[in-house]
Formats: C-alpha cells, structure tokens, sequence
C-alpha cells in the first residue's frame, strides 16, 4: 500500500480545505512518529495543487502544520490540551482511536490500514457461524475498516456456499461511526453501547434495518426489533487491544470470537479475557471499606468529563468520605505513591484506558462505574458492566443515595462496621476547627487479622494523614530565631580537595 493512501493524504487535505483551516495540529502516536514530517510534506504538496498557501507567502490561505508527540493522556483520545498550545483550529488524529467525542476543537480521523488475508478471514468465520448455527454480528479494530467492505462480500459468497439452497446466515456487520468529529456542545451527548441507541453522529450507510441501534468504540450496528444481542455470536477481527477488552467486558454476556489477522486463526478461549471481570468484583468490593477517595483526571478533552468529576464528588460525599481531584497526566505508580494517604483511585478517562492494572500500585484504581457501584448504598451487581463514562449520566445508577447509619458487611474484613460521615461532622462543627478530632473519635473500626482486638485510627483526610505520619518532614526545635552561621566548605575538584593529604599524588 502507497504511502498517501495508507495515510488518506487527499481526504485530510480535502477536510483542511472545506472548513478553511489554516492551522493544523497532527497527533501521532509513538510508533508512527517516524512518518510525520513526510506526512506535513505530502499534505502540503496537496493542499497546494488546490491553490491553497503553504510556504507562508503572505496569501489568505497559509496553512501551518504543528505535529503532536507524546500526548497528555492516552493516544486513542483526541489532544485537545496539546493542540491549545499550538492555538490550532482542528486536530487530525493518526492512528488507534476510540473515536470518543472532543469537547473544543474539530477532528478528523486517520485509522491505518492493516493487512488482513480477505478469503481466510471469510472462511474462517462463515465455517464456525455454520458449525454452531447462530446469527453473527462481525465487529472489528478500526485498522481493518478499510477492508470490511470486501469482507462482507467475501462473507455473503462463503455463506452462499455452505448454506446451498437452504436460506443463508443471519449476518450483521458493524460499520464506523464517522471519520471525522465536530465538538459535542451538550454533556449529555452518549455513544451508549449497554443498549440500543436512537441514533448516531453519522446515519449515512450505517445500515437500513430497523430495530435496536448498538454502537461501541466508533462501530455502530442495527439488530431487528425484537433481538438480543444475546442472541448473536459476536466475531472480532483484530488484536487483542484495549478495544477488544472493551467489547469483552462490555458484551460479557454474548458468546464472542477473536479473528487474529497476524495468525491467521480464530481465538476462542476468552478466559483471561473473562478473569477481569473477577478482580474488578474484587476491586468493589475493596473501594467499600475505603475513607479517603483520589479523582484522577485522565482527560481534558472528552466530552462530558467535568460533569463526570462532579458526579463522583457528590457520590463520594453522599457517602460520607472525603474525596481529592488528581491531574496528573499519564497516572503511574511513582506518581500514585506520592499520594499514600487515598485508599482507591477512581479513573475518569475515555472507555479504552479507563482499566488501569493497579497490581503494582499501592491503592486500587476503580472506573465511575465501579465506583457507582462501591458508594451507592444498595447497589448490586448484574453483571452489566460500562466502560464509557458517558453511558452513567444517562443510567439509573447516576442517581447519588445518602448513606444510611445502619451498620454494612465487609467481605474484606469479614464482620459488620459502621461508616462515619465526615460531612455530618463538619456541619456540626460550624467553625470547621473541631471536625477533623470529632471524626477521629469516631473513627471507623478496622478488624486486625487478630479477631480479638481493634484497632482505631483510620485517617478520613489526607491533613490527618499526614498528621499520623511517622516522618513529617525537617522540624526546628530550637526557639531561636536567628541564622545559625555558615561554615565554608572543601574546595577544588572532587579528584583531589584542597585539603587532603597527598592531593599532588592524586592528580
């Protein structure tokens, strides 16, 4: 494949040159940076065979290029904070994406084209969708979107022929939502996937059947009214990626096969997969018996991140903890560990990054929903599982709960304890001096691995935290308050001081 085909330098040009954009932002992840600069030179060779300026020679339509690395959270997202530094009027996005919503700027989406074996594919699927007899619904990694077209031909053919002159398989196949994306004005603006949704940002060839409309990382797809997805065998063709765990976690409930495009193969043991499930049970289960709650901010740029925030603090409140909002970039262990005090995370961030694996963190990192999930009173599990933040301002879950004072059930710590409500106390306390030693009396119990003793002092604040550290930093106890004087040092070079003996034998 040509190099301005693989890059669609004539659709990015074309977009540049309908909104009359004259500056330009690039995002590129790392492994296609090497490409960039001649990336910039096809697009300006283009853009100028449509007589627009990009030399800077003073004409209406000067174009700048700046070229993004090293973005501020995930790739997969649309840098809207890089691109402000740049005062850039649109982004054009390279690579893997999640196609979430920007919030400010426009962007147009360049996918890559992966090689993928047309016919094995199709063969492949169409046998084990015969074998097992059940409808199909074929979703893929937005690398392959340039093949599905042949794809679904090649599909229709082997179908055909296994099928003979008995009525053919059942087959549906996701197509992308769109390729390019205006900022989403309203908050509430969702790419639900748990269900089906009315409509989408791009109507246009997305399919003509009627019925339930579902759609996950960019792929939209119609079912006929009356189906479950339940129902269908979902096939996916790609790697196994953050995007594929996003379909597995999401669609848990749907029998799904993986077509590796590398291998050649279909992957049907989606065990490990499936364990994920297991641990972020158990990672629920662990943010109940949290006190003080860190908000990690892993975007600035999806739509409807700020009204998420606000909803995990007022969730966090309602139920008695204290919370701290974290803007951190890229969230890694180093970085976490600065924050000893915050006994769970909860990670707002697009669908496709928001499962951090916190085994080698110090506090387990939650998603909105798990925390929903944890701090909702009452909330059970079904098994249902959202990855898009999104998806939880419109659900049922959203709605925040009061704490009760009625005693709760730690698995964790295998007995009954009481939760203390911080903000009760502080609203007793009108000054505000007395709150933090009113919640020490009544501090949560925490049962030792001894069940006959108890131990008190759970801090409900990072300032108690830190009060109960044992190293606080560099005190001064002397009442003096005048300098001490300064002494004078070595000098010379560090191979042989001034002072020493021998200093000549030395250099």
């Amino acid at each position: 494949m040509d190099f301005e085909s693989y890059y669609e330098i004539a659709p990015t040009a074309d977009f540049i040159r309908s909104r009359s954009f004259t500056r330009v932002a690039l995002q590129f992840p790392d492994e296609l940076l090497k490409d960039s600069v001649r990336v910039v030179r096809a697009l300006r060779d283009e853009l100028q065979s449509l007589e627009y300026d990009t030399e800077g020679n003073g004409g209406d339509r000067e174009v700048r290029f700046f070229v993004m690395a090293d973005t501020t959270y995930g790739s997969c997202c649309v840098d809207e904070v890089g691109a402000s530094h740049a005062s850039a009027e649109c982004v054009i996005h390279y690579g893997h994406t999640c196609l979430s919503p920007t919030s400010t700027l426009p962007a147009f989406f360049v996918f890559g084209k992966a090689s993928i074996n047309i016919s094995r594919c199709a063969d492949n699927i169409s046998n084990y969708a015969w074998t097992n007899g059940k409808p199909i619904v074929v979703l893929f990694g937005l690398e392959y979107a340039h093949a599905m077209q042949d794809i679904k031909e090649a599909l229709v053919v082997e179908s055909s022929r296994l099928c003979g002159s008995r009525s053919r398989l059942e087959l549906y196949c996701a197509e992308v939502m769109c390729s390019d994306m205006n900022p989403s004005g309203d908050d509430k603006t969702s790419n639900g996937h748990l269900g089906p949704v009315e409509s989408c940002a791009a109507d246009e060839g997305c399919g003509v059947a009627t019925g339930a409309r579902y759609s996950i990382g960019g792929l939209v797809w119609n079912l006929p009214a009356g189906h479950r997805l339940e129902e269908y065998i979902l096939f996916w063709i790609g790697s196994d990626n953050s995007a594929f765990a996003n379909v597995v976690l999401t669609f848990n409930g749907c029998d799904i096969v993986r077509y590796d495009a590398t291998e050649k193969c279909l992957v049907t043991d989606l065990s490990q997969q499936r364990r994920i499930l297991k641990r972020r049970y158990y990672l629920v289960e662990k943010a109940k018996d949290a006190n003080i709650i860190g908000i990690l901010v892993g975007t600035l740029g999806v739509a409807g991140y700020l009204r998420m925030i606000r909803l995990m603090k007022e969730l966090i409140v309602g139920a008695g903890k204290k919370a701290y909002t974290l803007v951190m970039g890229k969230p890694n262990p180093a970085k976490l560990a600065n924050f000893p005090e915050c006994d769970v995370f909860i990670y707002v961030s697009c669908a496709q990054t928001a499962l951090l694996d916190s085994k080698e963190f110090l506090a387990p990192v939650i998603t909105p929903f798990e925390a929903m999930l944890a701090f909702n009173r009452g909330s059970e599990w079904t098994g249902a599982y959202m990855m898009e933040f999104r998806d939880l301002i419109t659900s049922s879950l959203v709605e925040v709960k009061k704490q009760s004072g009625e005693a709760r059930f730690s698995f964790l710590q295998g007995g009954y304890i009481e939760d203390v409500d911080l903000q009760e106390d502080v609203e007793k306390d009108e000054g505000g001096a007395l709150a933090l030693a009113y919640a020490t009396e009544r501090a949560l119990q925490v049962r030792d691995k001894f069940p006959n003793f108890l131990i008190k002092g759970t801090a409900k604040s990072g300032a108690e935290f830190f009060a109960t550290r044992s190293y606080q930093g560099l005190d001064m106890h002397s009442n003096n308050t005048l300098p001490e004087p300064y002494l004078i040092g070595r000098t010379g070079k560090a191979s042989g001081y001034e002072d020493e003996k021998g200093k000549q034998e030395n250099v």
